[in-house]
């Protein structure tokens, strides 16, 4: 570590969105004056939402639609209690993300650097930058997979979806790549009514939420291992470097907190309702007698007994979020890389502006892309193998951030408190625990029963 590094929090006196919202209603004479106090606040709440619900919904990308509809076809709604036990760890982890950032103007990736030295910072970006690029190929292995099934060659679907994403990113401005994505994860909430249309949702299911089970069977490996891939795909590693980075991008400061914060939380309760309705779509499926390799059967599979609407519908919903997950992905890595190499790093600025942090992104996509062409890629193994990864690593990187949020020099007032750290230092220890138990599981197979 290197104490010797100070790092000043942001001046709460520069220049706020919300402030510039405020000034621009009354200030400017064709603005419309602004003169209930909610109408205000919910102008405000506009100006900073975006970050938060971006992170949570993005994490529902195409690994979590293999996990979460495979975790309802073969446990039904015996694992819905996980979920909702998951929902305040993600709200905890990428708050203290949202206070580090606002605090900072600064990347994770550059914190880590500048608070713990080159070594652990090279450890970090190291790590990030790997689950992220095996991650972009589980993106477009699930684009593949869907644009088959809706008679669209692979070779076509993935190289214009890869191209689509590069332009999404190519604009030289932030707000229009923030309101394209979020109306990617408005979308994202058609789940909500696949589940209450095809499964329903009762007294059975509000218990199998709120009451912990083990599933007929008991504890077995495939159990286990797909306990760690829910884990690991509903708090990833790279949910900390981009909503960082992206508060530091669109400039937020210690006045948007609260509504940074809220932002955050209904984020958090989008991505866990739709992960749960994910797993009721599966559960209808299996009580359909569909079995299936991918969701992408799976849609085609269901497509046949309810109607070709929800067939096409679902491989949407598939490509969707393959789409929200790596236009995420890309950027949490560009974002470091950028911010360890000192290169210009933001979506504001123009390609000719910031041709390396551009570079990072467009060469992550298109090697990905290319990568998932590659004829027999066993492609939901990959998909499932890296939610599992991520679960793995995901430890390390919280406790970086546990420890930056514990720096009162960095943070003042915005350090965690004695409560902050009890819940923190309890989801990391779990999260060790099932690491722990994964790798146990590879080097004793025969610990659990396999069924």
């Amino acid at each position: 570590m290197n104490p010797q590094v100070s790092l000043p929090l942001n001046e709460p006196t520069r220049p706020q969105p919300a402030q510039e919202l405020a000034v621009a209603a009354d200030a400017t004479p064709k603005g419309i004056e602004v003169r209930s106090r909610w109408l205000s606040r919910i102008l405000i709440y506009l100006m900073v939402f975006g970050p938060g619900l971006i992170v949570m919904t993005a994490d529902n990308d195409a690994g979590a639609v293999s996990t979460y509809t495979q975790a309802g076809a073969q446990y039904g709604t015996s694992l819905l209690w996980l979920l909702l036990l998951l929902l305040p760890c993600t709200y905890f982890v990428q708050e203290m993300v949202v206070r580090l950032g606002i605090a900072t103007g600064q990347g994770h990736a550059a914190m880590i650097y500048k608070r713990f030295g080159k070594w652990w910072g090279r450890f970090s970006l190291g790590d990030l930058l790997l689950v992220n690029f095996l991650t972009l190929v589980t993106e477009f292995a699930a684009i593949a997979l869907a644009t088959a099934q809706l008679g669209i060659s692979p070779a076509i679907g993935v190289p214009v979806a890869a191209v689509g994403l590069m332009a999404l990113v190519m604009t030289g401005q932030y707000l229009r790549w923030e309101r394209i994505t979020i109306a990617l994860c408005l979308f994202d909430l058609t789940w909500l009514f696949l589940a209450f249309g095809l499964h329903g949702v009762g007294t059975a299911e509000i218990k199998a939420a709120f009451v912990p089970s083990v599933p007929a069977g008991g504890i077995t490996g495939n159990l286990m291992f797909l306990v760690i891939a829910i884990v690991g795909t509903t708090i990833a590693p790279w949910q900390l470097f981009f909503q960082q980075s992206a508060i530091a991008d669109k400039k937020l400061r210690f006045r948007d907190l609260k509504f940074s914060r809220l932002d955050t939380f209904v984020g958090a309760c989008a991505t866990i309702g739709v992960a749960g309705s994910m797993m009721l779509v599966g559960a209808f499926a299996t009580s359909k007698g569909v079995t299936y390799d991918d969701p992408a059967q799976m849609a085609v599979a269901l497509g046949a007994s309810v109607g070709p609407v929800i067939r096409t519908l679902l491989l949407l919903l598939m490509i969707n979020a393959a789409v929200l997950g790596t236009t995420a992905i890309s950027l949490a890595s560009s974002w470091a890389y950028g911010e360890v190499m000192g290169w210009p790093h933001s979506l504001q600025k123009k390609v000719s502006e910031a041709k390396g942090f551009y570079g990072v992104y467009i060469a992550g996509v298109a090697i990905a892309a290319a990568i998932v062409l590659i004829p027999n890629a066993p492609l939901q193994l990959i998909i499932l193998s890296v939610q599992v990864l991520a679960g793995v690593m995901l430890p390390s990187a919280i406790i970086f951030l546990q420890l930056l949020l514990n720096d009162r020099d960095l943070l003042g007032v915005y350090a965690n408190r004695w409560w902050n750290n009890l819940i923190n230092w309890t989801i990391i220890a779990v999260l060790f625990v099932l690491s722990l138990i994964l790798a146990v599981q590879v080097l004793l197979p025969n610990l659990f029963p396999t069924n």
